[in-house]
């Protein structure tokens, strides 16, 4: 499926912590649905995009926030190691969502100097992640002010407490991050599923309740933290575009 291409323009700092809390005591207590329609409407959070990896979970905040701006651009970091299965799913949420999606690749001087065999991902998990997203994204974000992720506070012990607002500390731009699942629970992604008919990726059903790039992604035993399956055997829980400010996950920038 081809992607649509991004105008980028630099528009430098946008956010501060203290404005990501204000943003955060605002809209305490309203629903993620109420909350979105008002950061939008009002436009509080400027040029904004939606960081998708059509994962287990992708589909409710796609649905969720084209619903109320069709036209935002959906980032996929096209990794060159997804499942296969994933990329059929993201040609069908795209389709059936009528989704503005943008393909980001991998630079081929990185893979041609620093992964010429593929296999990086198998000694250097954190340089793969590097060089075939945390790279790619970085660029594609130079032109936005805010991005909306899919991460939800249940998903990892790591992301307990998780915010809806607050600043991406993946770089200096003062770049707005927005959860708006931040606070759902594995019932409540169920029922929006089950609500609106949306389709599941089809490789939950096979126990995969999240899923990355395929050389790293394992199954889930019953009674693991649902990302239990990344990385599995590394110390590493997160690819590099999120960041936590906890020990063992500092950024490899």
């Amino acid at each position: 499926m081809a992607s649509r291409a991004l105008d980028i323009i630099d528009t430098g700092p946008r956010f501060t912590q203290a404005e990501a809390i204000r943003l955060n005591n605002l809209f305490r207590g309203h629903d993620a649905g109420e909350m979105l329609a008002a950061v939008i409407a009002d436009d509080l959070i400027g040029n904004a995009a939606i960081i998708s990896s059509f994962g287990a979970e992708s589909a409710v905040l796609l649905h969720l926030v084209t619903r109320i701006a069709p036209d935002l651009p959906v980032l996929f970091l096209d990794t060159g190691k997804h499942f296969d299965e994933t990329l059929a799913y993201r040609d069908l949420l795209a389709g059936q969502l009528g989704l503005n999606l943008v393909n980001l690749t991998p630079d081929p001087a990185d893979l041609a100097t620093r992964d010429e065999t593929g296999l990086r991902w198998s000694y250097d998990p954190d340089g793969c992640c590097e060089i075939r997203k945390v790279r790619p994204l970085a660029r594609a974000l130079a032109g936005f002010d805010a991005t909306f992720t899919g991460r939800k506070g249940f998903q990892s012990t790591t992301r307990a407490g998780l915010p809806r607002f607050e600043i991406d500390t993946t770089d200096t731009a003062g770049r707005l991050k927005i959860n708006p699942l931040a606070s759902w629970s594995r019932q409540d992604i169920a029922a929006y599923f089950e609500t609106h008919a949306l389709p599941p990726h089809p490789l939950v059903a096979d126990g995969y309740p999240s899923i990355g790039c395929a050389p790293c992604t394992s199954k889930v035993q019953p009674g693991e933290d649902p990302r239990a399956g990344r990385w599995r055997g590394w110390e590493k829980v997160e690819c590099g575009i999120h960041v936590p400010d906890k020990p063992g996950e500092e950024p490899f920038l």
